[in-house]
């Protein structure tokens, strides 16, 4: 596909093709105006192609660089109108919003009117509308600049947890330390073309021998860790009723979605990388509802 604006204008973007698989985190890379945003935009359907075609785009959701504050809503009311956009009845939009909001560290702000929220607290509502309702396909335009530090690590877990549960998560973000896992594959834009990079990293796998990860997750009441768990993890009682499993890396994936979809479900409070399995690790983190995220198909440009 290609995109330039205006008829007789330069092309911003040709020869553009590649996949976006299901369950993989995609980094976008390059210089401030190469058309990275561009690229986001097509890809999120704010935009459509002047050439070529996107498809396979499933259910998608995204956050751009700028967010409009200027709107006549509290920000529950905003996130509730746009959990209904997405398809939520009105009780479950509701209840979106304020998880979200509570997760953001936000829920005081859940009556303020937008014009009247801080930059910082306005970049949460803006990240919050995306996630409320399980994107297939999430669309990151700098979404971390702006936030403090919990609520990175909150955006973090929740990249972690829609890629686990198989959808796609793609981000520009100018500090290469964001998000915490590293990508499955990394794009740049140059020169109106976008070309795959090899990978930065050990993938969230982190498949190297020697890594490990540290999972807190929280249980029903009562109940027990589910059987059979992937890599055998460690497990102690953690603070607040939670329990810290530390397996090796490459098994990392495979253990949160065992967390994710037992049933009932266990919520992840956090995911972090481990030297080695600790006798007594810590597992003080921010509590975060874990929603269900659909399986998408792959979107193809």
């Amino acid at each position: 596909m290609g995109r330039r604006y205006g008829l007789g204008g330069p092309w911003v973007l040709r020869g553009v093709d590649l996949d976006l698989r299901p369950g993989t985190l995609v980094r976008v890379q390059g210089a401030n105006g190469s058309g990275k945003s561009t690229l986001l935009r097509l890809l999120a359907g704010i935009d459509a192609p002047s050439e070529g075609r996107i498809t396979g785009r499933p259910r998608t959701a995204y956050v751009p660089e700028r967010f409009p504050a200027a709107l006549p809503f509290t920000a529950a009311g905003y996130l509730t109108r746009l959990g209904r956009i997405h398809g939520l009845g009105r009780r479950a939009a509701a209840a979106g919003a304020a998880e979200w909001l509570e997760r953001f560290g936000a829920a005081d702000y859940a009556r303020t009117p937008l014009g009247e929220l801080s930059k910082g607290t306005s970049q949460k509502v803006a990240v919050a509308q995306a996630l409320l309702a399980g994107p297939e396909l999430l669309v990151l335009d700098e979404a971390w600049t702006g936030l403090d530090t919990p609520a990175r690590e909150q955006l973090d877990l929740a990249v972690a947890e829609l890629v686990t549960a198989g959808a796609s998560v793609v981000h520009v973000d100018h500090d290469p330390r964001r998000p915490a896992a590293s990508a499955d594959a990394v794009f740049r834009v140059r020169d109106g073309r976008v070309e795959e990079l090899p990978a930065e990293g050990p993938s969230r796998a982190g498949r190297e021998p020697g890594r490990w990860a540290r999972i807190v997750a929280v249980g029903p009441p009562g109940a027990p860790l589910p059987d059979a768990l992937p890599g055998d993890p460690e497990h102690i009682a953690g603070e607040d009723g939670g329990t810290v499993l530390t397996v090796p890396a490459g098994y990392s994936d495979a253990l949160l979605r065992a967390l994710l979809t037992a049933r009932p479900p266990w919520h992840i409070r956090h995911l972090e990388e481990a030297e080695e399995p600790a006798a007594n690790p810590s597992a003080t983190a921010v509590t975060a509802a874990t929603p269900t995220y659909p399986t998408g198909t792959g979107t193809k440009a």
